[in-house]
């Protein structure tokens, strides 16, 4: 069955906002322990609210909801949970977001949230053989110097932290405004990618590159405006960490037929599937394969690449990824 092959795909995720996996039963239950009053009676009642008609209607819930995530553990239980559901899904590797400046802005040190995530990445692989890596993202809604202030603290858990990334409210936060801090991260040896394109402009994405020196971009969806940018992502096999559920949710593709992927694919482009934040968006990594391909009617070597391409896009060394590489056409039969 065509769900089976989908389902059977090795698959590299990407683009996970760690934080943007906590579901409703979960929330209850740390409420609970840390004695958090929701504003919410049940689980269903919270689930029901996830009803976005844009990206900022879900980040104003997004970031309600972090306010159960108190201490180590509950870094640790989420993280755990996610790999869970990720194997489940055929993930063999990932490299999840984190939102500290969301965390340490309510009282919670930057290494407690680190800390946790990365416990249970250690864990995960013996219990879930799960590969995973951690990118901190700053939120380009605050300034510039508050960036700078969270960068600093990364500095002292290089050997935990791979990449920094740009996410949060698109619009109005041009990447422009964070080239001070990329800057430095770069000349301090981090990988790094930028939120761009997914409400903001194809603009944004040339920023994104030309300004802020990328190495990946998560979603992409907007360079279709642009056929230079496209040519440009192509001949430069630029990556882009798409998320096919969450753009729908989020109603920058209400009708997931219309979804630029399969274009791109067909361009040259790099392009890769992800979820993004799955409890929100009704849909972890093969939810998001399968609604793709009931859109778009993939055939088997499109998803095939697809899913080959998150290996190639990873944040891996070179022995890493051919690794990786290696195993995914021995199971695949190429």
């Amino acid at each position: 069955m065509r769900e089976t092959l989908l389902a059977q795909l090795p698959k590299a995720e990407l683009h996970i906002h760690i934080e943007g996996s906590l579901e409703p039963e979960m929330t209850f239950d740390l409420a609970r322990r840390h004695q958090v009053v929701l504003a919410y009676d049940a689980v269903d009642d919270l689930r029901n609210a996830y009803d976005f008609g844009n990206l900022q209607e879900f980040l104003d819930l997004y970031y309600l909801g972090m306010s159960v995530l108190i201490d180590e553990q509950g870094f640790y239980d989420l993280t755990m949970a996610y790999l869970k559901r990720a194997a489940a899904d055929n993930v063999t590797y990932t490299e999840i977001f984190f939102d500290p400046q969301a965390h340490t802005s309510r009282g919670i040190a930057f290494e407690t949230a680190l800390n946790g995530i990365q416990r249970a990445l250690s864990d995960g692989q013996a219990t879930h053989r799960v590969t995973g890596k951690i990118i901190m993202c700053i939120l380009r809604h605050l300034d510039e110097d508050d960036a700078l202030r969270t960068l600093d603290q990364a500095l002292g858990h290089k050997e935990k932290i791979i990449g920094i990334g740009l996410d949060s409210s698109e619009l109005g936060h041009p990447p422009t405004k964070f080239k001070n801090v990329f800057a430095r991260a770069r000349d301090e040896g981090f990988k790094l990618t930028a939120h761009a394109g997914e409400e903001g402009p194809a603009d944004f994405i040339w920023q994104a590159l030309d300004v802020l020196g990328v190495d990946r971009i998560d979603h992409g969806n907007n360079a279709k405006d642009d056929t230079a940018l496209m040519q440009r992502l192509a001949a430069d096999q630029m990556a882009l960490t798409m998320c096919p559920l969450s753009n729908q949710r989020l109603q920058s593709v209400p009708d997931l037929a219309d979804h630029p992927i399969r274009g791109m694919l067909e361009a040259g482009l790099l392009v890769t599937v992800n979820s993004d934040d799955p409890s929100y968006f009704g849909g972890y990594m093969n939810d998001n394969f399968q609604a793709l391909d009931t859109a778009l009617n993939l055939t088997d070597d499109e998803a095939t690449t697809i899913a080959r391409n998150g290996f190639v896009a990873a944040f891996m060394t070179d022995a890493e990824r051919q690794s990786a590489l290696d195993a995914f056409d021995n199971a695949t039969g190429n």
